[in-house]
């Protein structure tokens, strides 16, 4: 498994992965569970408000918010369902 972007986001990073991969192929890849009935849900969370910290301390959460207004209009074209 890789490193998170934020190193202090790696212990709850590898919780995420472990339990994600063990549930994918022991339960998921084996039609014994549905892709909403993921039980490693709330560790995904704890990962995302770690990740989400740390990119506001380093700025870049403000470079993200550009760069999706910016690809917004070419989102819209590209995602229209057909």
């Amino acid at each position: 498994m890789s490193a998170s972007l934020a190193p202090e986001c790696n212990e709850v990073k590898e919780r995420y992965d472990a339990c994600f991969l063990k549930w994918y192929s022991e339960k998921y890849l084996r039609g014994n569970a549905k892709a909403d009935d993921n039980e490693c849900t709330n560790l995904f969370k704890d990962y995302k408000n770690c990740l989400q910290v740390a990119l506001k301390e380093r700025g870049i959460d403000k470079l993200l918010d550009e760069a999706r207004e910016d690809s917004k209009e070419n989102d819209a074209l590209h995602m229209k369902r057909k």
